[in-house]
């Protein structure tokens, strides 16, 4: 049972992972900074894998930092199961609050851009937002070296965690250690992939490729994982008390 259910919670991550890094904000900028400045596909490739890794790095800390504090609940807490999924809930329903009240899931911008919070949250808009924020970037001026950029979108990118995958790392506190390295090695496969596989098919000229609609309702789908992943804890704690 244990074994079935952490190949459940680690399907629905590698899930999680593969969508949100398919989101535009996680490829589109280093496709257009890398037009702007010219850069080789295998190059851009490598710039994207890298900030890819930082992106991971920094969600997989988070991650350690709930399972830690997941450990600790475990071991004085009897209950905890029911803490983890009730927890799970009351994230499902703050993501179905931020899906109905049209704010969506936030997300990186590049540094020194023109923002428009309005254009990024939630809103059905075109991708030509980027192409006006980068235009006031370092990332494409002329007058900044190659590091200025690889470095601004590292930055962008590292400092915008997947928050829909602290969840998942939650709902994998039962599994102990050997959970959180599952995860951890899925975030980063799913999370890479999806990143690589999406700038690569722009870079070929597959940029008119969208999905806007899965960026518009991604706050209702994290809602549905996390309510789903919730649920499934419960019953199965009920079902160990009898």
């Amino acid at each position: 049972m244990q074994s079935s259910v952490l190949t459940t919670v680690a399907a629905t991550g590698f899930t999680v992972a593969f969508f949100h890094a398919a989101i535009p904000t996680h490829w589109l900028p280093f496709v257009l900074v890398a037009r702007a400045r010219n850069w080789s596909r295998g190059k851009t490739l490598a710039i994207t894998a890298l900030a890819g890794l930082g992106h991971v790095g920094l969600t997989s800390l988070l991650g350690l930092a709930i399972a830690w504090f997941g450990f600790q609940l475990e071991e004085k807490m009897e209950a905890f199961p029911w803490v983890a999924g009730g927890l799970l809930l009351v994230f499902s329903l703050y993501f179905v609050w931020r899906q109905l009240s049209g704010r969506g899931i936030c997300h990186h911008h590049p540094p020194g851009g023109r923002h428009h919070a309005d254009e990024h949250c939630g809103e059905e808009k075109e991708h030509s937002h980027w192409q006006e924020e980068l235009k006031d970037s370092p990332l494409v001026s002329a007058r900044a070296g190659e590091w200025a950029a690889i470095s601004g979108l590292f930055v962008m990118l590292t400092l915008s965690p997947c928050e829909g995958f602290l969840g998942i790392y939650l709902s994998a506190v039962q599994f102990g250690w050997r959970g959180f390295f599952v995860l951890s090695v899925i975030l980063a496969v799913a999370t890479l992939a999806g990143m690589t596989l999406f700038t690569w098919l722009a870079l070929l000229g597959f940029d008119r490729f969208r999905l806007k609609s899965f960026e518009r309702y991604e706050a209702g789908l994290l809602a549905a994982v996390f309510g789903i992943l919730g649920v499934l804890i419960i019953l199965i704690e009920h079902g160990h008390e009898h």
